[in-house]
Parts: structure tokens; C-alpha cells; sequence
């Protein structure tokens, strides 16, 4: 099997979790975004992977060599460099690429929006954690290898970076109603965001036992069920109070 096969099939199995929740997703919104724009912001998701990357290697160096202790060290890696570079960079993509546009139009396409981008951000991750050098596995062995790791990517990581992306889309559609909290309400939902994304990430790699298993599913059920009930809120207010 050549090495372009293996691309192929990473690439496919890689955006196939995000294309599926995207579906999903878009299900949601009564008045459908255009096509151009939902594969603006999907595009912009994905771009933004390659500055995230280049942050989250610098800061790693940087990290190992401020001597912190190994438990610090962690929570900070997986809090601030992994899941605060993450949950910013979808932010910016809606905030200068959504905010002000004319498709903008209702509040729950913030949070319809913020969703997008996570899952162009998804999928370039999914691919990335596709990647093995070409020939180590044999066919069999590389195909289940890929359609498990899909399978997991969809449940757990891509999943967890829709609903996050959420949340913050729910702080931002509320803080453009109220002029005197705005930057607190977005502020939290960010905070809420990144929190929540490096508990999931921290618990995956750090904790032992059943609490492996129990913190992660925890905290999308909690995050799934805010997630839906957003949407639902959003759907009854009428517009979007637009910046200034």
C-alpha cells in the first residue's frame, strides 16, 4: 500500500467525525446559513490550526524548561497551553469573521457558528492523530487502527470541541444583548470553555481507575445537556442586539 493510500485515509476518516456532527448541527438552525458561509468558517476553523500548533509547541519548550513540578506542569499544559490557545483561536474566527457580517442574522447562528469552526478545527486534528508512518501496519491492521481511532475521535475529542465551542457561542449571543456585562458574559463562557476542555483532557491522560472513564463522559453529558438547552434559549430571542 502506498503512502498517498495512507493519506487518503486518514483524510477521510479524519473529516468524516466533523462532517457527521456538522450535519448534525446545522439540523438545528431553522433558517439554514448559506452554503459559502459555512464552509467560510469551516475553512477558518481549519486554518487556525496551524498557528494553534506553532503556539502549543513554543510553549511546551518553554513550559519543560521553567522547572515547574510534573503535577503543575500538567495543569498547565493541558489548561492553558492545549485548551486556552484552542477555545481562543475558535473564538477570533467568530468574532472577526461572523460578528459583523450580513449572515448574522439570529442569535443562535453565534453559537451555530462557533460549532462550525470547531469542527474544521476537528478535522484537521482528527487527521493529525490519523498519522502513522507509512508501512508500519499492514492493511488490516491500519484500517481498523483508522476506523477506531475515528470512532473514538467522534465520541470523545471532536464531540467535546463542538460542545465547547457552544458554550462560548451561548456567552457571546447573550453578551450582545447587554451592554453594561458584555465583555464578563463572554469572559465566563470562554472561561467555562476552556475549563471544562482541559478537565476532559487533564482527567483522559492524568487520572487513574474508573475516573478515567467517569470525569470525561461527566463532562460531556453536562456540557451536551447546557449545549441544548442554549440552543433552545437562543431560538425564543428574536435578534441579536449587533456591537456598536
Amino acid at each position: 500500500m502506498s503512502f498517498d493510500f495512507n493519506i487518503i485515509l486518514y483524510v477521510i476518516f479524519g473529516v468524516i467525525p466533523s462532517l457527521t456532527w456538522l450535519a448534525y448541527y446545522l439540523r438545528k438552525d431553522s433558517h439554514p446559513e448559506s452554503n459559502s458561509m459555512v464552509l467560510k468558517i469551516y475553512a477558518w476553523g481549519a486554518a487556525i490550526t496551524l498557528p494553534v500548533f506553532f503556539i502549543q509547541v513554543g510553549s511546551s519548550y518553554l513550559l519543560k524548561d521553567m522547572g515547574f513540578n510534573p503535577l503543575i506542569a500538567s495543569l498547565i499544559y493541558w489548561f492553558i497551553v492545549i485548551s486556552l490557545s484552542e477555545e481562543f483561536f475558535k473564538y477570533l474566527v467568530i468574532k472577526f469573521r461572523v460578528l459583523n457580517s450580513p449572515h448574522l442574522d439570529e442569535p443562535v447562528d453565534i453559537m451555530i457558528y462557533m460549532v462550525i469552526a470547531a469542527l474544521g478545527f476537528a478535522a484537521v486534528e482528527n487527521i493529525l492523530y490519523m498519522f502513522v508512518p507509512a508501512g508500519q501496519f499492514s492493511f488490516t491492521v491500519l484500517l481498523q487502527r483508522t476506523l477506531s481511532l475515528s470512532l473514538i475521535r467522534f465520541v470523545g475529542g471532536t464531540f467535546l470541541h463542538t460542545l465547547c465551542s457552544a458554550i462560548i457561542g451561548y456567552a457571546v449571543a447573550i453578551s450582545l444583548c447587554d451592554q453594561k456585562n458584555r465583555r464578563l458574559e463572554a469572559a465566563t463562557g470562554i472561561i467555562m470553555a476552556v475549563v471544562l476542555h482541559g478537565l476532559y483532557d487533564f482527567s483522559i491522560i492524568a487520572l487513574e481507575g474508573n475516573l478515567k472513564i467517569i470525569v470525561p463522559i461527566a463532562i460531556l453529558i453536562i456540557l451536551a445537556i447546557f449545549t441544548s438547552l442554549g440552543f433552545e434559549q437562543l431560538k425564543k430571542l428574536k435578534s441579536v442586539c449587533k456591537l456598536n
